[in-house]
């Protein structure tokens, strides 16, 4: 395994890029985008959108959603490395 692949959702609402909609927000209409990465190598594996937008709103909410991906992969690797400390310790 070379890279953990992590997705994120994010949307743009009432002018204001979001970060992992949840139900209000999702029904409300506006667009989402939904990211797929491969956070150490910063290659997208997915790209998911309902909705058009202009360039400049797509640019702000895809970098929202890559920057979720980045902190979600940050946490299952910290996640990984003290789970792994702690079975050495275990084994000795």
């Amino acid at each position: 395994m070379r890279d953990i692949v992590t997705s994120c959702s994010a949307g743009y609402l009432c002018s204001t890029p979001l970060l992992d909609l949840n139900y209000v927000e999702d029904s409300a209409g506006g667009p989402d985008v939904t990211v797929g990465i491969l956070a150490m190598m910063d290659k997208v594996t997915l790209l998911q959108m309902d909705a058009k937008l202009p360039m400049d709103t797509f640019e702000n909410v895809m970098g929202l959603a890559i920057e979720g991906c980045k902190a979600i992969a940050n946490y299952i690797r910290e996640m990984l490395l003290e789970n792994t400390k702690r079975l050495e310790c275990q084994r000795g």
